[in-house]
């Protein structure tokens, strides 16, 4: 199936690093569903943006942490498009405390969206998605750092990843790849606010590179495992992060 011809939902897509997905698939002439929970004027900024780039955009409401949404997202791309063909699994919080500070709101409102909300959207896009499809679910190099004060986090994105290896095996013979892309310190919004210029600087100098990752790094690497030269490239993990870890 040609990228033109492919559906592609991302979640989380209204800003950041989802926003910069969408933008790429739609570039690479998909016909992209842009999930948001709670952002409704960016995401359909972002519909206005691709479609004035000449590609075609829509926008679905879900928190994606509730499964009744999840379908009625899937049930907006079928109804628009015809099926789902790709799914990105974006959507995420991440809030940080020394595990003996973890609160249970803090723990449970990750888990609820990084871990039960991408379980959701997989659960549909098992049942649901067309044959030669692709899933790539969002995880983080936390899952290796293990740095202080992301217990939670990293526990949410570490499961992440072994749903993406499970799945990747149960989608036998219907060849759809499932693979996962670990991003390492990345400059949006999200990751710069609130914290000191010094701080960004000691963080931009720890991977080789020498620099803070770009939202359009990550939509690359997503874009080549979306696309027909990852094909071959199934349960996996890619750590796009700028030799970090």
């Amino acid at each position: 199936m040609s990228p033109e011809s492919k559906v592609a939902i991302v979640t989380g897509a209204s800003r950041g690093i989802g926003a910069a997905i969408a933008r790429r698939l739609a570039r690479d002439g998909m016909r992209v569903l842009i999930n948001f929970a709670g952002r409704a004027r960016d995401a359909e900024a972002l519909v206005r943006e691709i479609e004035k780039a000449g590609g075609l955009a829509i926008t679905a409401q879900a928190d994606v942490s509730d499964p009744a949404a999840v379908v009625r997202m899937f049930d907006a791309a079928d109804a628009a498009y015809g099926g789902v063909d790709v799914l990105v699994n974006n959507a995420g919080v991440m809030k940080l405390a020394t595990l003996a500070e973890t609160d249970d709101q803090l723990f449970d409102s990750q888990i609820a969206i990084n871990l039960k909300g991408t379980f959701n959207t997989l659960r549909e896009a098992a049942r649901r998605l067309r044959d030669g499809g692709r899933i790539i679910n969002l995880s983080s190099s936390v899952v290796g750092l293990y740095q202080p004060t992301y217990a939670a986090y990293a526990a949410t994105k570490a499961g992440v990843e072994a749903m993406t290896h499970v799945l990747a095996k149960e989608l036998r013979g219907r060849s759809i790849t499932v693979n996962a892309v670990a991003p390492g310190p990345t400059a949006t919004r999200l990751f710069l606010d609130g914290k000191p210029q010094e701080l960004i600087d000691r963080l931009a100098k720890l991977a080789p590179l020498e620099r803070l990752g770009e939202p359009e790094d990550i939509a690359a690497a997503v874009s080549f495992l979306a696309g027909p030269d990852g094909a071959w490239i199934n349960g996996q993990t890619l750590r796009a992060n700028g030799g970090i870890i």
